[in-house]
């Protein structure tokens, strides 16, 4: 088969109108500029010097007393002399005349039972009281009869002897004489036994008497000693019973207690015991009163050890109470070396040691404070005094809750920014 003809040179052409269109289309440049951009940020990031980051402290308000602190106690203000006070008697309860809060003297009355039937009892053992009297009169009454009897008889006796003597009266006569003396006698014997029985009797149903007034007294609720209610324990109704056991009924009517004799008994570690002696000087702090600082002193130690918790109790006395303490409320117990003055009890600024930069010879605090939204350092110079337990008096232009570099380093600059480290 013949080979078809090829065609001439000079017919063959370029299509550059088809060529044109392509060369213009649109380039995609604009990843290039997003990864130019990410680039140049990453850049600056790391050449950026970052801002550094800082633990704050506070500015805190201690006392110049805890430079003699030795160790501290948590515990209780307990009262020493406090009372569940109930009846001996059971009865319905009709009278109830305090509340809590009230203030009792000793023997003041507290509470009255139905007594109905002790009054009953009464009358009863006062009736008896009254027959008893009678019988005693009447013994009283023959036995003053036989007195006479008896001295009749012996004046008739010697009478009778003496006529005797005289031959007037035979000896028939003088022993019927004798023989009256003689029932006279055994007369006045069981007249004064007869009293001395009427006497019993009379003591007996005065003993009965007594006996149903002490009931009646039982039914009667008095304050033990002088105090204060505390807890009111049963209402009008109820039913009081010696026996708090008992279906229905109440035990205790009112919780007293004397509050001359509140004292706060915390619980000392077994490994500081050594810290902790009778008559030691002590400062006591209460949580519901903050702002107060009440001195005390060791008033004895517990001689047994808490087995479960290694503690000892120890009891502290206040030396002036404050009508503020209350029972129950949670006290800190700070042991000191000495008994701290009026004005060591004043509160002063301190800080955490670690807070204080030292430079040219001075002492300085990098105060944190805030403008905007961002957190700066201001230099505050201070003079550092007493060392009060962890942490240090300062004095300068500072006050309580400001907020303080920790461990502050000389590389941190005045007006620098910087970030708080979380906590």
């Amino acid at each position: 088969m013949a080979d078809a003809p090829s065609a001439p040179l000079g017919q063959l052409k370029i299509d550059r109108q088809a060529s044109t269109s392509k060369s213009k289309r649109p380039r995609k440049t604009w990843p290039w500029v997003l990864g130019g951009a990410v680039a140049l940020g990453a850049a600056a990031m790391v050449l950026m010097p970052a801002k550094p980051e800082v633990q704050a402290s506070t500015v805190l308000q201690s006392y110049p007393s805890q430079q003699y602190l030795q160790l501290t106690a948590s515990g209780y203000v307990v009262a020493q002399r406090r009372a569940a006070v109930a009846s001996k008697g059971s009865g319905r309860l009709i009278e109830l005349t305090v509340r809590e809060g009230s203030l009792l003297k000793k023997g003041d009355l507290i509470a009255r039972l139905d007594a109905s039937d002790v009054q009953a009892s009464i009358g009863t053992a006062l009736a008896g009281v009254r027959q008893a009297e009678a019988g005693l009169r009447q013994a009283q009454a023959q036995a003053q009869q036989a007195g006479v009897e008896l001295g009749n008889a012996e004046a008739e006796m010697q009478r009778s002897k003496s006529l005797q003597a005289q031959g007037f009266v035979s000896a028939q006569a003088l022993d019927a004489n004798q023989r009256r003396l003689d029932a006279a006698r055994a007369g006045m014997a069981a007249a004064q036994a007869s009293v001395g029985q009427a006497q019993a009797s009379q003591g007996q149903a005065q003993a009965l008497l007594a006996v149903q007034n002490v009931n009646r007294e039982y039914t009667e609720i008095r304050a033990p000693f002088d105090g204060v209610v505390l807890n009111k324990n049963a209402n009008v109704g109820d039913m009081i019973s010696p026996f708090s056991n008992a279906a229905g009924s109440q035990g205790a009517v009112v919780t007293m207690a004397d509050m001359s004799t509140l004292e706060v008994e915390a619980d000392v570690s077994e490994g500081s015991l050594a810290k902790a002696t009778k008559g030691q000087p002590v400062e006591i702090t209460l949580d519901a009163l903050p702002e107060m600082r009440f001195t005390g002193q060791v008033a004895g130690i517990v001689p047994t050890v808490d087995r479960a918790k290694a503690t000892v109790m120890t009891k502290i006395r206040f030396d002036q109470l404050d009508p503020r303490i209350l029972p129950e409320m949670s006290a800190k117990v700070s042991f000191l070396s000495k008994a701290p003055t009026p004005a060591e009890q004043q509160p002063v600024l301190a800080v955490n040691p670690k807070t204080l930069l030292e430079k040219d010879g001075k002492q300085w605090l990098l105060r944190i404070k805030r403008e905007g939204e961002k957190e700066l350092l201001e230099a505050v110079e201070v003079k550092v005094g007493r060392k009060l337990g962890d942490v240090v008096e300062v004095t300068g232009a500072v006050k309580s809750g400001d907020r303080i570099v920790l461990a502050p380093s000389a590389k941190l600059k005045d007006g620098g920014q910087v970030t708080l480290a979380a906590k």
